[in-house]
């Protein structure tokens, strides 16, 4: 039997081709009929991108905004480092300042009076001249003291902790008043949107297709269908390794579990109108055409789908392909 994967939309057109008692006519004759055949797996919902917000320096986890399950947008503060050294190291460069732009006063002083001096000849060129480099000298050592501060104004402002993506908070290993250095983790933070992952038994790799259609169970007895996105070449334990798109998939747990059914394959399948199977007793009976006549058997009556639009069951045993199912 060719084991090419159908997607149910394809399996439930060509149900539909293959029943012509569809319309639920007085008979219906039955007909094989070739289904997906299903594997249940677990699949576990997993955030696309997960990303750790880490600190930039080191020091004292000073506020903490955030706690697991919290929604972020990146560039959004999350915690505050503060480093008390540098405050004081700012402000030893400020009186370092201080220092030098009254120096620099002074050079400036001297400088006016050796250029007053000059031109009374009363002093020398040269004297002029070291004058002048003893100002340059001040103003650079000035821009030198700034620069310095610039870098440690710029690594206090390092101390706000930012999410590096929209997404979840998934897990928060600090606390406030926690003493960390530069690079720890503060947050990771799940984002990217989010989808389901697979791990099937290789004996069915040679039978997953992608792009194929999946049925998951999506809770209070709700079925949504997924796509079969990705599909790893890298066996893991003897398992195959998937990944599946869902436009509705729950985000409200990282790491939840949830029952996926995937086609691993084709079988022949006897499918009746629902409206043929009566229950009585605890058992369910079809009513079988016999040339005149009609007969109850008493059968086991398996799934229950909808084909273009008409509810059907699947009978596992009491009828064989060719009966006449009478329908009401």
């Amino acid at each position: 039997m060719a084991t090419k994967l159908l997607p149910r939309i394809l399996v439930l057109a060509a149900v539909s081709a293959t029943l012509p008692g569809l319309a639920l006519a007085d008979g219906f004759r039955v007909e094989p009929v070739t289904m997906p055949e299903w594997k249940a797996v677990y699949g576990r919902v997993e955030a696309r991108d997960t990303v750790a917000a880490r600190a930039r320096i080191g020091g004292t986890i000073l506020s903490l905004k955030v706690t697991e399950g919290d929604r972020v947008a990146a560039g959004d503060v999350i915690a505050t480092v503060q480093d008390d050294k540098l405050e004081f190291q700012v402000k030893a460069v400020d009186a370092q300042l201080a220092g030098l732009t009254a120096s620099l006063d002074n050079a400036r002083a001297e400088l006016a009076r050796g250029e007053e001096l000059i031109k009374r000849g009363v002093t020398t060129a040269q004297r002029l001249d070291q004058l002048r480099t003893q100002v340059d000298l001040v103003v650079n050592q000035i821009a030198a003291a700034e620069a310095q501060r610039a870098v440690l104004q710029e690594q206090q402002r390092e101390g706000s902790v930012l999410a590096p993506v929209d997404g979840v908070v998934l897990t928060v290993p600090i606390t406030r008043d926690t003493v960390i250095m530069a690079g720890e983790t503060v947050a990771t933070i799940g984002g990217g949107g989010f989808f389901l992952r697979l791990a099937i038994p290789e004996r069915h790799t040679a039978l997953l297709t992608k792009d194929a259609l999946l049925k998951i169970e999506g809770g209070a007895g709700r079925e949504v269908e997924g796509k079969l996105a990705r599909i790893y070449p890298e066996i893991d334990n003897g398992r195959v390794i998937a990944d599946v798109d869902v436009a509705d998939l729950p985000e409200g747990f990282v790491n939840k579990r949830l029952l996926v059914r995937v086609p691993i394959g084709e079988r022949q399948a006897i499918l009746v109108p629902a409206a043929a199977v009566v229950r009585r007793f605890g058992i369910d009976y079809i009513s079988v055409r016999a040339g005149d006549t009609t007969a109850e058997r008493s059968v086991v009556a398996g799934e229950r789908m909808t084909v273009a639009g008409k509810p059907m069951v699947v009978v596992l045993t009491g009828i064989e392909v060719g009966d006449e199912v009478v329908t009401p």
